[in-house]
């Protein structure tokens, strides 16, 4: 009896902290499995950019990663551009960011992370944000480098990553030097901000959870499908726009999205951010390396982004005041910012 109470008051610490953090679209639901087509969705507010190469590619442990290429304008030869999404996030979002980048004169690359999107997804219930250790996204990097990246796209190779995409890219850093050119992280999930208890406590209990076999229980509560969730009160942008327009894209494809990360999934998170803020770690990333952070952000830490960018020898950050998470997604006084800062900081090389 008594064990019980505790896994329900620690279950509830865990459910409490991602409630407040609200860590992209943690209350999206899933209505059935996603589709396993590779095929985009497009739709009149958000229509997909003409000229895409789609497929699916496997990785060696056997995930199925969606991915889509867009070369270059004509004429422009810069080198491509791969974005790291962030969690719950899918192809279908960054659209407009693709057209934006690709008037820059790059191509773009982009993939759905294992558990999300149109990739494989890791439980029976496909509406659970998964995956046991962040290597397994490492594993999914390293697949789109290799499989796709160097056979089928324009070198030099960028990266623009956000929030759990940035995380992985920092995790990736020491090993990437020489393989990519630059990197802009806006947003990096290097500490959760607006909690009820010190992340510090978010890693040993959610370990506890994994360790005695819960790691799969949901940290969030079901709620409202994504579609029907309302943009008062979102702490991912302040463009009401551009919220609708991703809602309706998982209005037309409910499988794309994903719900609430599971006790792993959590635990895996905490692991990677304690990983690449130890003393020293930052150095071991020669890229040169900027990161973006959102002055308003209520998800992560802007003043955890700044410290660790001060550490950084090959890196820098910049803070775009009043922007909420979601800096791409945000409205054009943030938006334009943003891609100035990625015009100015990745000019590419001509060849």
């Amino acid at each position: 009896m008594g064990g019980e109470n505790y896994r329900s008051r620690g279950l509830t610490h865990l459910r409490c902290a991602y409630k407040e953090a609200e860590i992209l679209n943690c209350d999206v639901m899933l209505q059935s499995s996603p589709k396993t087509e590779a095929e985009l969705v497009s739709t009149r507010d958000n229509p997909a950019p003409q000229g895409a190469t789609v497929d699916h590619t496997m990785t060696a442990d056997g995930a199925k990663l969606r991915h889509a290429y867009w070369k270059p304008i004509q004429g422009s030869r810069k080198g491509t551009i791969i974005i790291l999404q962030g969690r719950s996030e899918f192809i279908e979002k960054y659209f407009e960011t693709v057209e934006d980048l690709r008037k820059l004169g790059f191509g773009v690359l982009t993939f759905d992370w294992r558990g999300q999107g149109g990739s494989s997804r890791l439980l029976r219930d496909p509406s659970k944000g998964h995956v046991e250790n962040f290597n397994q996204y490492l594993v999914d990097l390293e697949t789109i480098l290799t499989d796709v990246a160097l056979p089928d796209c324009k070198p030099p190779f960028f990266i623009l990553g956000h929030s759990t995409g940035s995380l992985v890219a920092l995790l990736a850093g020491p090993a990437l030097t020489n393989r990519v050119q630059r990197m802009v992280l806006s947003s990096p999930l290097l500490e959760l901000t607006g909690i009820p208890i010190r992340q510090s406590w978010l890693k040993p209990i959610s370990g506890l959870f994994t360790l005695v076999g819960l790691g799969r229980l949901s940290v969030g509560r079901k709620k409202k499908w994504a579609p029907s969730r309302p943009f008062a009160g979102n702490k991912l942008t302040s463009d009401e726009k551009r919220f609708t327009r991703n809602k309706g894209v998982l209005h037309e494809r409910p499988g794309l999205g994903i719900g609430p990360p599971t006790v792993s999934w959590l635990f895996a998170a905490c692991r990677t951010m304690a990983q690449v803020c130890q003393p020293g770690y930052s150095s071991a990333i020669l890229i040169p390396t900027l990161l973006v952070v959102a002055g308003s952000d209520k998800v992560v830490s802007p003043s955890a982004v700044e410290v660790f960018g001060r550490k950084m020898r090959s890196g820098s950050f910049q803070t775009i005041s009043g922007s909420k998470h979601e800096i791409l997604q945000e409205r054009d006084v943030f938006r334009q910012q943003m891609l100035a800062v990625i015009e100015a900081f990745i000019p590419g090389q001509q060849s």
